[in-house]
């Protein structure tokens, strides 16, 4: 629509109201009261002359559609977009990296007790959906579903044939595991499970069965979404 000759207000950080500034909410009101947009505006610190930080950073993650695919976008594309340079995007990999590392870090540290597909779907989420191969984990898990470890079987295509489920649970038999959860990721950010995800779920259930191991779920992990092939009754 035709602005009838109206130039659009974008005050800058400093012109906001405190109450409204990312940094002062976050002092004031902790880390979990912001928005994706007002974290990220805070890692990038300042916008332009023609937008400021807060609309950048909801620029970028309307343009690459979450932080999944900011988090996988190259190095050279990002800093070709107006209002990052190679700083700003060298501290926007550095913590998208840390994130990767907690993620991998926090459930060997603090026991993670896995109560329901979510749960395990929220182990997996930050670092799998943003991974540009295929991988395929187990969530080892003891009798009372504490997680033991989660580990990198496969990276690759998902299928049959190159799946050997004997793989799958050689360290969940080394760790003397009681039960696991089996996740895999689609890249191209739709979890739907396909027949060939269905038929190996079957394999490794069976498997599972004559290793006493039980095998409590398979995910299918996407873009901020996720299936479970338990809970839809595929391959189980």
């Amino acid at each position: 629509m035709p602005n009838d000759g109206l130039i659009e207000y974008n005050p800058t950080i400093k012109e906001m109201p405190s109450d409204e500034r990312p940094r002062e909410r976050l002092e004031h009101y902790g880390s979990t009261a912001l928005s994706t947009a007002e974290l990220l505006a805070i890692i990038l610190r300042t916008g332009t002359k023609d937008e400021n930080v807060v609309r950048l950073a909801t620029r970028l993650l309307v343009t690459y559609r979450g932080l999944g695919g900011l988090a996988r976008a190259p190095f050279s594309e990002l800093t070709s977009i107006k209002g990052l340079g190679q700083a700003k995007v060298t501290e926007l990999q550095a913590t998208f990296e840390l994130a990767r590392r907690l993620a991998k870090e926090s459930p060997e540290d603090t026991r993670t007790q896995v109560k329901s597909p979510a749960d395990a779907a929220n182990l997996l989420m930050l670092e799998m959906s943003m991974l540009e191969q295929e991988n395929l984990r187990t969530i080892l898990l003891d009798s009372k579903n504490h997680v033991i470890k989660v580990h990198t079987v496969y990276i690759g295509s998902l299928n049959s044939a190159s799946v050997r489920v004997g793989e799958l649970f050689r360290e969940a038999i080394r760790m003397n595991s009681a039960a696991m959860i089996v996740a895999h990721n689609h890249p191209s950010g739709d979890p739907t499970p396909s027949p060939e995800d269905v038929h190996v779920t079957r394999q490794i259930v069976e498997v599972g069965k004559l290793l006493d191991i039980d095998v409590l779920d398979h995910l299918v992990i996407g873009q901020q979404r996720w299936v479970s092939l338990k809970e839809r009754g595929l391959g189980f």
